[in-house]
């Protein structure tokens, strides 16, 4: 018995067309990026179509509003899409720092820092975040082991790279809502290790280039349309008065 297009499960590019389609509306202001996170977020954990679909289906699609359409198995997938990363460049490199302890305290791993194959975080009673969004990685595959007593880890990842979580919780947990296999040829993170009376958090957050490319296409766009609406107010102005004096 043949699924219900709904049913049948996503590709990565199926959740990069509609990532793509996100990107366009922020930018247009027809999202905040409040809402822009939340369904990129939603768009990347998507397993179904039928995930997938509501997440576009106030927002105009191919020219026309909807969600966007269900591609048929055997159909080629969409290619190209603005703001691809070139992810065999940002493999290879010296680490920066191999393991992190916040006591009391925090730590950040942020930046453009080089991400080791093995990197080990220990949080008693404080906090850290380990922000992969700007990093080059030793390998295709790296390993952050997270201990957590009474304490917190937030490890932020790009879109695109592949997530895995394998730890667990003793009053405590390990986030695995946003596990993905990734873009193909992006590299791999797999978060394990140990929380008790504490917590492992992931999350995908946008680059700040990116965001911040978002928001000027957005003004650029806003400024536009602005300097079209004035530029027919003063077209209808000068026939007014054209009719006036005439």
């Amino acid at each position: 018995m043949m699924s219900e297009p709904s049913e049948l499960r996503a590709s990565d590019a199926d959740r990069e067309r509609v990532a793509e389609v996100l990107r366009e509306a922020v930018a247009e202001g027809r999202l905040t990026m409040e809402e822009f996170d939340e369904r990129l977020d939603a768009a990347y954990r998507a397993r179904t179509y039928a995930e997938l679909e509501p997440l576009t289906r106030d927002l105009p699609v191919g020219g026309g509003a909807g969600p966007l359409a269900v591609r048929g198995p055997g159909e080629p997938a969409a290619t190209g899409t603005a703001g691809e990363v070139s992810w065999p460049s940002r493999i290879g490199g010296t680490p920066s720092s191999k393991w992190a302890v916040g006591i009391l305290g925090g730590f950040q791993r942020r930046g453009r820092w080089v991400a080791p194959r093995r990197f080990t975080a220990v949080t008693v009673m404080g906090g850290g975040e380990i922000d992969l969004r700007e990093a080059r990685f030793e390998d295709r595959e790296i390993v952050i082991r997270c201990f957590a007593v009474m304490g917190g880890v937030n490890v932020v990842v790009p879109p695109g790279m592949g997530l895995d979580v394998r730890g667990f919780g003793l009053m405590g947990g390990f986030d695995q809502s946003k596990v993905d296999e990734g873009d193909p040829g992006a590299p791999k993170v797999v978060v394990t290790g140990f929380a008790f009376w504490g917590g492992v958090g992931t999350e995908r957050r946008l680059p700040k280039e990116e965001r911040r490319r978002l928001k000027a296409e957005r003004k650029r766009r806003e400024l536009e349309e602005k300097r079209g609406t004035d530029g027919d107010q003063g077209r209808l102005e000068k026939r007014e008065r054209g009719e006036l004096e005439g």
